[in-house]
């Protein structure tokens, strides 16, 4: 016989019988963990509108460039915006809940605002940067100046 899993409080329970604390014992000690995880997870941050997510990223610098990969799986298009603001990059947007048909039994995917701050060192040329979204991996290139870039001098 298959195991049954138990579903969220308030909504109705195929067996009956046992108050909800017997057939759930352990679920608001589960919840209070998930929301202390939050607290001490370095992807989330405080925002002025409230708690956001940071994605993972991936920061490199070329002689010409500095390039960013960032996880954004299932983040569309329309709902991520990419600027310059001073020596920092800013990628901010939004992850929307998908609409669900049934009964949601765990939730571990991150959903809502997220934000990230990168600084630049060093001149960049703010109207060359390129941004690319494939495959959930948003790739932006933010190519240096040319007083930035360096060059080897010959010692005579």
């Amino acid at each position: 016989m298959a195991e049954r899993m138990p579903v969220r409080r308030g909504e109705r329970r195929e067996w009956g019988g046992a108050p909800d604390a017997w057939q759930e014992p352990f679920r608001e000690l589960e919840e209070l963990w998930d929301r202390m995880g939050q607290l001490f997870d370095p992807g989330w941050a405080m925002t002025r509108t409230g708690v956001a997510w940071q994605p993972m990223v991936d920061v490199e610098e070329t002689e010409n460039a500095f390039l960013f990969d960032v996880d954004l799986p299932g983040v569309a298009r329309d709902d991520i915006t990419v600027e310059v603001r001073g020596q920092e990059l800013w990628i901010t947007g939004e992850l929307k809940e998908k609409e669900r048909t049934g009964v949601l039994r765990r939730k571990m995917r991150r959903t809502g605002s997220f934000s990230f701050r990168g600084s630049l060192p060093g001149e960049v040329d703010a109207d060359e940067i390129e941004a690319n979204l494939m495959d959930g991996v948003l790739s932006v290139k933010v190519p240096k100046s040319q007083q930035s870039t360096s060059r080897r001098i010959e010692i005579k």
